[in-house]
């Protein structure tokens, strides 16, 4: 199993999993050359029960209330062998509310079209008790006091249509186009108000994204081409959520615009060339075009100033060039060479929006555009030394350009540079044991800091250098092993170890000073015979920050941010007989974050609750043939998630309205089928 599935704990994985309940029995007995030779069609239908409510297991299944749940799965295909055509229809999950249908006909190395459609819910994993009524539409009415509510489940709900088809011609060319719409409905949460005065304002989700995407390619013998154009398309059907009732206070909080729609346009050109059977250049060539020119709202109560027109003209060209090469001069020497550069042009005209800005504002009311241009390059070389040894070696640079507004709240600077020096070691030190290990020296800097300017041009009070942009020394070792001592058993290891040290701009040393970075993980697996085979894991990754900062009151203090998480996990399949297949997989994890503030200087401040997150799984399942087309399939899974996230525990919004979760849930999953 990989890494990447073990880093964070993911309350859905385990109703995802459990959909593996719908394969159906596989004949142990058929013949092996009937098998691979005549297509199968299956059909896998059963019954489920959630034994408990919950907010995480079914936050994407709609497995969220105790009860039943239909079960059905179905894989139809028809293959006509003198057409040498394809017919498949699949539909996955068909009981749930995340299901999935998919008509497909294709005539093999010729054409092929298909229709598909898919469904998500996403349940909002918290409980939230309000009195606010409207929600779901762009009309909200809200308390004028305090008031006490009832629950409301916040969620969404996207349903895409897709079609495409593809033609090959010609012997070397090929044409693919792709279309999808989705629908996404419901609402999620937002507020509106200032700092100590918010009132629960969930936005209502109701709009369209399409996207359309065209494709002409090009095989050849030692030339592959492949152009077109991708286009998307997004229509928000709200465009401003309106308020009756609330604090005094907030009245002029009315209306708020929604997101706007916008639409984008790309031409693409990509391809590679064989010059030599030892040497290959590839190229990407794109140009897009990225537009958002809907109509302001009415009824704003922010004055504007005059000759702003009706909409903010936004517009942001990007353009990419790429060119990369590999070749192998010598049998023992590969090289490799890759140079990149795009320009985000962002041409949205800068007007003054806003004209309450006073001498003294972080702000001068004008809308700030953000341009971004990238170049960047690599060179690498990896040679074959005595002993079976690989020696890799390589440099990476980036530099970046950003524009910048006369008026800064945070620091800046223009360019940021960063060169990073690799080296990697890599032998088979014998039939059964393969190891690597690498070293990765990176250094950041850039132009001169632009200081925090107020509106008046005096100098402001940011003195800290953001994360992104401050300068940064970077040292980070990896360590690859994969043995294998006996035919049966594979045992793979990785570890890695960063250290990053920031510069301060300023004798207070403020902003980022440090960071540590370490993932370790250890899978193994063993095969006692064809019968038994059983698979382990464990992994941990420690992510920290050291930073400090400053109040408006000049009080300084720091913050030892830290993130760790620890997985282990457990399986095991096993065939007892020819009929009975069974399976056990176990996962735990836990996730901590810490936050620990001290003061620096002035009084003592405190410091928030540490937060831990853990999650246990369990299941189960055992399959049984019946005869050679028709089996039962029985599954048990048993999820707890819990966790003392303290964030929203006492939080309450002026209007009454408390946002919470449970912090123990868990739940008996049962299925057959």
């Amino acid at each position: 199993m990989s890494t990447q599935t073990r880093k964070a704990i993911r309350p859905s994985a385990l109703a995802m999993a459990l959909l593996a309940i719908y394969a159906p029995a596989q004949a142990a007995d058929v013949d092996e050359v009937t098998e691979q030779s005549k297509p199968e069609s299956t059909v896998s239908a059963g019954f489920g029960y959630i034994t408990d409510d919950n907010q995480r297991f079914g936050q994407y299944t709609n497995l969220r209330d105790q009860g039943g749940y239909g079960l059905l799965d179905l894989n139809l295909v028809n293959r006509n062998d003198d057409t040498v055509t394809w017919i498949t229809f699949d539909g996955r999950n068909l009981g749930l509310d995340n299901r999935e249908l998919r008509f497909e006909h294709t005539r093999q190395g010729d054409w092929g079209y298909f229709l598909d459609f898919s469904q998500t819910p996403r349940y909002e994993p918290y409980t939230v008790n309000t009195a606010v009524t409207g929600i779901g539409t762009p009309n909200l009415t809200i308390p004028t006091a305090s008031t006490a509510g009832s629950d409301v489940q916040l969620k969404t709900k996207r349903e895409a249509i897709g079609l495409g088809a593809n033609k090959y011609f010609l012997d070397h060319f090929d044409v693919q186009v792709r279309y999808r719409s989705e629908q996404k409905d419901g609402a999620r949460l937002f507020a509106r108000g200032t700092p100590g005065a918010f009132e629960f304002a969930p936005e209502p989700i109701n709009s369209t994204t399409r996207q359309l995407e065209a494709t002409l390619g090009y095989t050849g013998k030692q030339l592959q081409l492949s152009g077109g154009y991708y286009g998307t398309l997004y229509d928000n059907h709200n465009t401003a959520l309106n308020f009756t009732g609330g604090a005094a206070g907030l009245a002029t909080f009315t209306p708020i615009a929604l997101p706007p729609g916008n639409q984008s346009h790309q031409l693409f050109l990509t391809g590679g060339y064989s010059f030599t059977p030892t040497t290959r250049g590839t190229f990407k060539l794109a140009y897009a075009e990225a537009i958002q020119n809907d109509a302001f709202i009415t009824g704003v109560n922010v004055p504007l100033a005059p000759g702003i027109g009706n909409d903010l003209g936004g517009r942001v060209d990007t353009t990419l060039a790429q060119v990369g090469l590999t070749a192998r001069p010598l049998p023992k020497l590969s090289l490799l060479a890759n140079l990149r550069y795009e320009n985000r042009d962002d041409k949205t005209p800068v007007l003054r929006y806003n004209t309450l800005a006073g001498p003294t504002s972080t702000f001068n009311g004008d809308n700030e555009p953000r341009s971004i241009k990238t170049t960047a390059g690599k060179v690498e070389a990896t040679y074959r030394l005595p002993a079976d040894l690989r020696l890799t070696g390589g440099i990476d640079y980036e530099e970046k350009e950003r524009n910048a507004s006369p008026v800064r709240i945070v620091s800046h600077r223009d360019t940021t540079d960063e060169t990073s020096y690799r080296a990697e070691l890599r032998r088979s030190m014998s039939e059964t044991i393969t190891g690597a290990v690498s070293y990765i020296r990176s250094n950041r800097g850039g132009s001169d800091f632009l200081n925090t300017v107020l509106n008046d041009g005096t100098a402001g009070s940011n003195l800290i250098a953001p994360i992104t942009l401050a300068d940064r020394e970077r040292d980070k070792v990896r360590l690859m092993v994969n043995w294998t001592p006996i035919e049966a058993l594979n045992l793979q290891l990785m570890a890695d170890s960063a250290r990053d040290d920031y510069s301060a701009r300023t004798d207070l040393d403020l902003g980022p000073r440090s960071g540590e970075a370490e993932n370790v993980s250890l899978d193994t697996s063993y095969v006692f015979s064809e019968a038994w085979q059983v698979t382990a894991w464990i992994s941990r990754n420690d992510n920290r920050v050291e930073q400090a900062s400053r109040t408006s009151g000049a009080q300084l203090w720091a913050a030892a941010l830290r993130n760790m998480g620890d997985t282990f996990g457990l399986g095991l399949r096993s065939r007892p007989t020819s009929k009975l297949e069974l399976g056990v997989d176990l996962q735990q994890s836990r996730i901590l974050d810490e936050f620990r503030q001290t003061a620096i200087s002035g009084a003592a401040i405190g410091s928030p609750p540490d937060i831990t997150t853990r999650l246990t799984s369990v299941k189960l399942f055992a399959q049984y043939v019946l005869q050679k087309n028709a089996g039962v399939r029985l599954n048990y899974a048993y999820e707890r998630w819990q966790s003392d996230d303290w964030t929203w525990t006492t939080w309450t919004y002026t209007d009454g309205t408390r946002v919470f979760q449970d912090p123990t849930q868990k739940v008996h999953f049962i299925g057959i089928s």
